[in-house]
């Protein structure tokens, strides 16, 4: 049986994914798969750095705008999707080119990996989100540690979605989901495939990761959050919990800010730098700090957390650990603080 051919495009945020798959596509006759976990969903745009009609040039895109919020997506359901987009890829004599920074899909699809579904614990899955809640994402991560060694040393702790997946797993069949997947993964391929993972220097791809999100705040990001809580849209759906809106989520940052769990978490690097950020107001502006892993031990970040959480901190307790990022941002977020905390912060 001849192998039919597939081209794979990969690679961490903001490294031009898209734009090369658009102009690859118009080379060779492609049309895109997008293998991104956010981009699948309608009306959520702007946090999923969806890419927007013109930018497709007429290439044709599969897997955008195909399920709503409130539906679940995950690896069953991609391979499911993207088998039918292939179909009519290959129908219409074209090459598929898959997209995206979803390794864990691409690696299903591409070796036909069986993820079978088991039947999901609901109340088992909300236990360990609760407790990611609860006792922070490392606590949750470490949990890892005994039952699947490999999948602890392989999934990043922030990563937490595929975290209580690999737990999950481990729960349901007994035994390690990284052991399965290395089974799965030493099937041949069925495709002729060619595999570009793009990357460049680390610094450059935090520059315009910074970029994006000033983009995407002043593009109405917490408008877009807004308005998916006013159509029911909940912290608990798969869609909500993604990078960008997750962390508001009531679409007021304030309460990010001042909430049990998420007061610390506005900005989140998928390249792992970021411990925590801070925002201060003097009573006119607000500002924003970011803190690094080698900028401040373990105990100054969480005294800082405390600080914040309570409202007593001040300027110098942020600028101690922390660098400043930009200037004036309140017109940007247009949000403000309870009046017995903005008061607060005119004394100090």
């Amino acid at each position: 049986m001849q192998q039919k051919p597939m081209i794979i495009l990969t690679g961490p945020t903001a490294v031009g994914k898209s734009a090369l798959s658009v102009e690859l596509a118009k080379k060779i006759n492609g049309a895109v798969i997008s293998a991104d976990s956010m981009q699948v969903y309608r009306h959520m745009d702007i946090g999923s750095a969806k890419i927007r009609p013109e930018e497709m040039c007429g290439v044709p895109h599969y897997l955008i705008d195909v399920l709503d919020p409130s539906e679940e997506f995950h690896v069953v359901k991609f391979v499911e999707l993207a088998h039918e987009a292939m179909e009519k890829i290959y129908a219409a004599g074209q090459i598929p080119i898959v997209t995206g920074g979803t390794g864990f899909y691409i690696q299903a699809l591409l070796y036909d990996i069986d993820f079978t579904k088991q039947d999901v614990d609901e109340a088992y899955r909300k236990s360990l989100y609760d407790f990611a809640n609860e006792h922070g994402n490392h606590a949750l991560h470490e949990k890892l540690k005994d039952i699947d060694p490999a999948s602890y040393e392989s999934i990043h702790e922030n990563n937490v979605k595929r975290v209580i997946r690999a737990i999950e797993y481990y729960h349901t069949c007994h035994e390690p989901i990284s052991k399965h997947n290395e089974t799965e993964r030493a099937k041949q391929s069925p495709y002729c495939f060619a595999y570009f993972v793009l990357d460049d220097v680390r610094q450059r791809l935090y520059e315009r990761i910074d970029k994006r999100v000033d983009i995407m705040v002043s593009n109405g990001l917490v408008d877009e959050v807004k308005k998916l809580k006013a159509m029911g849209c909940t912290s608990d759906m798969v869609s909500m919990k993604g990078i960008g809106y997750k962390e508001i989520p009531s679409g007021n940052i304030r309460d990010c800010l001042y909430s049990d769990t998420d007061y610390s978490t506005w900005y989140v690097d998928r390249l792992g730098d970021l411990r925590c950020d801070a925002i201060h107001h003097d009573g006119t502006n607000f500002y924003l700090y970011r803190v690094y892993k080698d900028s401040a031990s373990p105990s100054q970040i969480e005294l800082l957390k405390e600080k914040l959480y309570r409202g007593i901190a001040t300027r110098a307790d942020i600028t101690r650990v922390t660098r400043r990022l930009g200037d004036d941002i309140a017109k940007v977020y247009g949000f403000s603080i309870p009046r017995q905390r903005q008061a607060a912060a005119m004394e100090r």
